[in-house]
């Protein structure tokens, strides 16, 4: 499942995010890479504990926690504390898949990555090359979303970041471990509650929402792991 989520946060938290990273201090961001990730990147990020990037994670982690689509779609069991990176001219991120389990140095417990997500802070026009790439059985997908959107897909994906040429390309990216771990099943309780929400919203008093709401409660019990 690939899913754009639009304004996860609004201008006015945009702003005050790249307000905040002007004044930070970036690092090379391999320090949060895997061995073989860490051949393929190139670009910069803030620091996992660096005071700004704790602020700006709990605006994002706030933010999702009201956002009923990505609560739809990615059923969360547990988020990694957001991570913030930055590329320049020339910089790029080659093919990789993400690491399975991560651990964060704020939270004192391992996650699975079941979902990865980018949320961007620059404009589509505020530079050229950039684009996000994932793969999956239908292709290659290009996604570059404008400043507070994002976009959730399986950490099973190869995926790639296109070099920058002009501008530079700043994003929040940070990874979900799901109480369904199968992305195929995840994706098919994400479409019935979908339909589930139009039929209610034709008909509030709909006998068919309320069967296929028991059929999907009675399925997420059936895979839900917490």
């Amino acid at each position: 499942m690939l899913l754009e989520i639009p304004n996860v946060l609004t201008a006015e938290q945009v702003a005050q995010c790249r307000r905040a990273m002007e004044q930070a201090e970036w690092v090379d961001g391999r320090v949060t890479a895997g061995p073989q990730s860490a051949l393929a990147k190139d670009n910069q990020q803030l620091p996992e504990d660096h005071p700004v990037a704790r602020q700006m994670g709990d605006l994002i982690l706030e933010a999702l926690q009201g956002d009923a689509l990505f609560m739809a779609a990615a059923l969360p069991l547990r988020v990694f504390p957001p991570l913030f990176n930055r590329y320049g001219p020339g910089q790029s991120f080659g093919t990789h898949v993400d690491n399975a389990v991560r651990q964060s140095k704020g939270i004192g417990h391992r996650i699975r990555t079941d979902l990865s997500a980018t949320l961007f802070f620059t404009h589509p026009e505020e530079y050229d090359g950039g684009e996000l790439v994932i793969e999956d059985t239908y292709g290659a997908h290009s996604v570059k979303l404008p400043a507070g959107h994002m976009v959730l897909y399986p950490s099973t994906s190869l995926h790639h970041v296109t070099p920058v040429t002009r501008g530079a390309r700043v994003c929040s990216f940070f990874w979900i471990q799901s109480m369904v771990r199968d992305d195929g099943e995840r994706w098919l309780l994400f479409d019935l509650d979908m339909a589930v929400q139009r039929l209610n919203q034709e008909s509030r008093d709909s006998e068919v929402a309320v069967r296929l709401t028991g059929v999907y409660h009675n399925l997420l019990r059936r895979w839900a792991e917490i």
